[in-house]
């Protein structure tokens, strides 16, 4: 088993945060995680001017 040190950095990308939010949608409404996936790939969005909340980068310690 791999250890990471609990203060190192670590970058999700957006296709892992993406299933990340497939999946959990899927849970709960018993969609297929495939489905929504694709959906969320697809960039055809009901509100383009929102997007994933990513936390901004900063260069502080």
């Amino acid at each position: 088993m791999l250890r990471r040190n609990p203060n190192a950095k670590f970058r999700v990308s957006r296709a892992r945060l993406r299933r990340s939010v497939a999946s959990s949608t899927a849970i709960e409404t018993g969609e297929p995680t495939e489905v929504i996936e694709a959906r969320l790939n697809s960039g055809k969005r009901r509100f383009k001017h929102l997007t994933l909340c990513l936390k901004p980068e900063s260069n502080e310690p």
